[in-house]
């Protein structure tokens, strides 16, 4: 990320936690205020892109989207016709041993 796009970065946070609408030119002047210099159409980016969204929605949200990621993978010519697979049975949890069959103690 550039300095430019972190500079709007922080500069729209800061209006959005004031609950301030986020636009170009309080973008700009906050970036004015703080001596920061980015190409001027940065801000507009910054202000074009947050019209439709709230900063703070979009900072609550961070990481709660379902990922789209990992298709899932051809299956196999199984020849079922499309039934449904079981589902696979849990496997049972093995039973702990017990001190006395070990014939020793931890704490001896």
């Amino acid at each position: 990320m550039s300095t430019s796009e972190l500079a709007c970065t922080y500069a729209s946070l800061i209006l959005g936690d004031e609950g301030i609408p986020v636009t170009a030119d309080k973008i700009t002047a906050i970036l004015d205020a703080a001596g920061v210099k980015v190409e001027g159409y940065w801000p507009g980016i910054f202000a074009k892109f947050l019209e439709s969204k709230e900063i703070m929605d979009l900072v609550s949200n961070v990481g709660a989207s379902g990922g789209g990621g990992g298709g899932g993978g051809g299956g196999g010519g199984g020849g079922d016709g499309g039934a449904a697979a079981a589902a696979p049975e849990p496997e049972p949890e093995p039973e702990e041993e017990e001190e006395e069959e070990m014939g020793f103690d931890l704490f001896d």
